[in-house]
């Protein structure tokens, strides 16, 4: 049994594992991990973390790791304490806790890859693990759009350097990034005049050997590129909007955007109350949807992001629906 029953028939007490990044790499003013494990202490439920690299899986035995039990203390340096001195103090079976969420944040390499294996693999041993492993590995952020196209600009995703040439000819001013990219990185603007367009081709195609994707560029982008994050199948009623700054036509905060909150536009819910009860139903609890003007660029699903920014700066705890839908969900 995972939890307990308080005379109301509500679950308390669940234990849940957090497969993250190293916790003392945690920048908790802005960390989104870090305020979900903290509103599930507040709501008296335990909290364990591990690595991808702490897990195991032998033959015969189910999927194990060397997880902390920990303590969130409430300082702003010594965030946490642990009731083991080292993670290899103390394996345990994955499906042995209420939930398992994978908070791991890309890139989405091969390792990202094998542990999704093994994080199915303690599915079907009973482990709830959430986003769904599967789901993980089923929707590429970049790519992800292309399934709603009602919902996007002129989009075009090939490794070939004539049909980019093609689509740039058509659209003028374009995007071009490679799928695999991360906070902003990559990204490159070819404007009416094709200036640098063949370099710029060669470096993100590797001559033919990647897959790149091309968008119409949108000037919306000066207002912002929105997250949208969608939580339990419905909209968070405020977003991030990520403004670029300087010369930058990149908003991602790691690039030095700027974050504002702000309601949802009229169109920014109807995407996010189309693509919710979608996403929600393949296993994704949590995906972050960007939107820029009214077309949707990326869905974020590995480690989506903004609940501290969104909170601050409109008081919506974002945290706290969060743990609403984990809890519904287990």
């Amino acid at each position: 049994m995972h939890w307990l029953f308080n005379s109301l028939g509500v679950r308390v007490d669940m234990k849940i594992l957090f497969v993250a990044d190293p916790l003392e790499s945690f920048k908790i003013y802005k960390d989104t991990t870090f305020v979900m494990m903290r509103e599930l202490q507040r709501r008296g439920h335990t909290v364990a973390a591990c690595e991808p690299k702490d897990m195991m899986w032998q033959r015969g035995a189910v999927v194990t790791a060397f997880v902390r039990d920990i303590t969130l203390t409430g300082e702003p340096e010594r965030w946490f304490k642990s009731e083991q001195t080292h993670p290899a103090a103390r394996p345990q079976a994955l499906r042995d806790f209420g939930a398992v969420v994978m908070r791991k944040d890309p890139p989405f390499d091969s390792e990202y890859f094998y542990a999704t294996h093994l994080l199915e693999q303690a599915e079907r041993e009973g482990a709830r693990v959430f986003n769904k492993p599967r789901a993980l590995r089923d929707h590429p952020e970049k790519l992800a759009i292309m399934e709603f196209p009602q919902f996007i600009g002129p989009t075009l995703v090939t490794r070939d350097e004539d049909d980019i040439k093609r689509f740039h000819a058509e659209h003028g001013d374009i995007i071009l990034k490679p799928l695999d990219g991360m906070g902003g990185t990559g990204i490159f603007r070819v404007k009416e005049d094709g200036l640098n367009l063949g370099s710029i081709i060669e470096t993100l195609n590797q001559r033919g050997a990647q897959t790149v994707m091309v968008q119409k560029f949108l000037p919306e982008i000066a207002l912002g590129d929105k997250r949208v994050l969608v939580i339990g199948g419905k909209p968070v009623p405020f977003c991030l909007a990520r403004i670029p700054q300087g010369g930058e036509v990149r908003g991602n905060l790691a690039a030095g955007g700027k974050g504002v909150a702000q309601p949802l536009s009229a169109r920014d819910r109807e995407i996010g109350e189309t693509l919710g009860p979608i996403l929600m139903a393949r296993g994704l609890l949590l995906a972050g949807v960007d939107v820029i003007g009214d077309c949707v660029t990326e869905i974020n699903v590995t480690s989506p992001t903004c609940f501290q920014e969104i909170y601050n700066q409109t008081g919506f705890d974002v945290a706290s629906m969060f743990v609403d839908a984990l809890e519904a969900a287990v």
